[in-house]
C-alpha cells in the first residue's frame, strides 16, 4: 500500500486496530459459484501468507459455511490472532424436511443471540471482534425496539469487542450513526471510483462521530476488476454506461502504468473516515492479486486525472 494512499482513519472509537485491508468471505461461501474445500483452504493460506489479518463474515454467507470453513481452516492456514467480523439479524433455520435450512430475519434479543452463538460454534471461538447488524434496512423498528440493545449487552458481557450495522445503503446507515452509538460501520458497494454515494452523508457523519468506516465492494461486483462486457456491476449484468466508464477509468489508469484494480482498491483510502477495505477472494490467486494491488504505489498524479474525468472527489485530494 502506497504511503499516500494509507489508512488516515486512526481517530475512531475502535479499541483495537483493525487491519487495513480484510478478507471477504461471502465467496467462500458461494456466493455466484461454489468453492471447493481445498479452493478455500489455499485461499486462507495464501491471506496468512500476504499477512491479511481480517476477516469478514456472516452465518448467511452460504447458510454457516463461510463461518465454518474459517473455523476449521484459519489455524491450519497459518493465521494467527485473526480479526474477525460477522454479522445477526437473521437466524439459519433447519427445514422440517431436514433437507437444509432457511434464511429468516429475527431482531429479537433471543434471535440475536442465538445468532451469535451459533456464529461462534461455527467460527471455534468464544468472541467475535466486530458484530454488525446485517441489512436492517426494513427493520428499524426491530432496532429500535431490541436488537441494538441486544448487542450492545453483547458487548458489554465480552462476546463482542465492537457493534456497529452492516449495509448496502448510504442513507439508512447514516441514520443508524446519527441515532446510536456505534463503533464501526460496513458500506458495501457505495464508495468506489464508481459511485460516491458515501460521500453526501455517511462518510461525514462517520468522521465527525469517530465511527470506523470499512468500505467493502470496491469492485462495484467485478466491474472495476475486470471491465468486460460480461461483468456483473452491483450484483446484477452492467449497464452500458457504467461499462463505458469503468473502461474510461481503466483507460486513465493504464497511462500511468496503474492496473485499474490497484486504483479501485485503494480509492477509499483517500477519504479519513474509512480505516479498513474487504476484499472478497475465491481463490489463492485473487487473494495475491488484491493483496499485491493493495501495496502498488499511486502517483498523486493519477488521482488528479481522475478527479478532472469525476471518479475521485476532488474534495479527497491533498
Amino acid at each position: 500500500m502506497s504511503a499516500a494512499t494509507a489508512p488516515r482513519g486512526a481517530g475512531t472509537s475502535l479499541q483495537f486496530a483493525l487491519p487495513p485491508l480484510g478478507l471477504g468471505t461471502a465467496p467462500l461461501g458461494g456466493l455466484f459459484e461454489e468453492v471447493a474445500e481445498q479452493d478455500a483452504a489455499d485461499t486462507l493460506r495464501a491471506a496468512a501468507q500476504a499477512g491479511i489479518g481480517y476477516f469478514d463474515t456472516a452465518p448467511r454467507y452460504g447458510h454457516g459455511q463461510a463461518e465454518d470453513r474459517l473455523g476449521r481452516l484459519l489455524a491450519p492456514a497459518g493465521v494467527t490472532d485473526p480479526v474477525i467480523s460477522t454479522k445477526t439479524g437473521w437466524l439459519l433455520r433447519p427445514r422440517a424436511d431436514g433437507s437444509g435450512t432457511d434464511v429468516v430475519a429475527d431482531w429479537s434479543e433471543r434471535g440475536i443471540r442465538a445468532s451469535l452463538e451459533s456464529s461462534l460454534e461455527r467460527l471455534g471461538r468464544s468472541f467475535v471482534d466486530i458484530l454488525y447488524l446485517h441489512d436492517p434496512d426494513d427493520y428499524a423498528e426491530q432496532v429500535r425496539a431490541e436488537a441494538y440493545a441486544a448487542v450492545r449487552r453483547l458487548r458489554d458481557e465480552g462476546l463482542v469487542r465492537a457493534i456497529g450495522f452492516g449495509m448496502n445503503h448510504c442513507a439508512p446507515l447514516a441514520e443508524y450513526v446519527a441515532g446510536y452509538e456505534v463503533d464501526v460501520v460496513l458500506i458495501a458497494g457505495r464508495f468506489s471510483l464508481l459511485d460516491h454515494d458515501a460521500m453526501d452523508t455517511l462518510l461525514p457523519l462517520c468522521a465527525q462521530r469517530g465511527t470506523a468506516v470499512v468500505v467493502g465492494g470496491v469492485f462495484n461486483t467485478g466491474l472495476l476488476a475486470d471491465p468486460s462486457d460480461g461483468a456483473m456491476f452491483n450484483y446484477r449484468p452492467v449497464p452500458a454506461r457504467e461499462l463505458a466508464r469503468a473502461r474510461r477509468c481503466q483507460e486513465i489508469c493504464a497511462d500511468f502504468g496503474v492496473p485499474l484494480p490497484a486504483a479501485a482498491v485503494q480509492f477509499p483510502y483517500l477519504h479519513p473516515a474509512v480505516t479498513s477495505v474487504v476484499v472478497g477472494c475465491r481463490s489463492a490467486a485473487e487473494v495475491a492479486a488484491n493483496a499485491g494491488a493493495a501495496r502498488l504505489p499511486i502517483p498523486g498524479e493519477l488521482w488528479e486525472r481522475l478527479a478532472d474525468e469525476g471518479f475521485v472527489p476532488r474534495q479527497l485530494l491533498p
